[in-house]
């Protein structure tokens, strides 16, 4: 089952949308970003030395950054119905 580290205020939102409109499982582990500095909190940058958000844990790998993430799910786990929302352009551009 995939693992979302999800912090407050970040892009991990589109990630946790894509995961529901593939219908996968999957779990959350929520952050709170620090409310004097707006960084995120060391039990998160333990996982990732930056603090990124979102990342994923899939199967002891960690992967970062929304459009790895989206790339990634695209390759692994799509459903045809979904390709033209994970590709460049839309679904106009892919009709060309």
């Amino acid at each position: 089952m995939l693992k979302v580290h999800h912090l407050s205020e970040s892009r991990s939102q589109r990630i946790l949308w894509l995961l529901e409109e593939l219908g996968l499982d999957y779990e959350v582990v929520r952050y709170e970003r620090d409310p004097k500095t707006g960084f995120a909190p060391p039990e998160l940058k333990a996982i990732h030395p930056l603090g990124k958000s979102p990342l994923v844990e899939d199967g002891g790998r960690v992967l970062a950054e929304l459009p790895n993430l989206t790339a990634y799910l695209d390759r692994l786990h799509a459903r045809p119905a979904y390709q033209w929302a994970l590709e460049r352009g839309g679904p106009y551009e892919m009709g060309r």
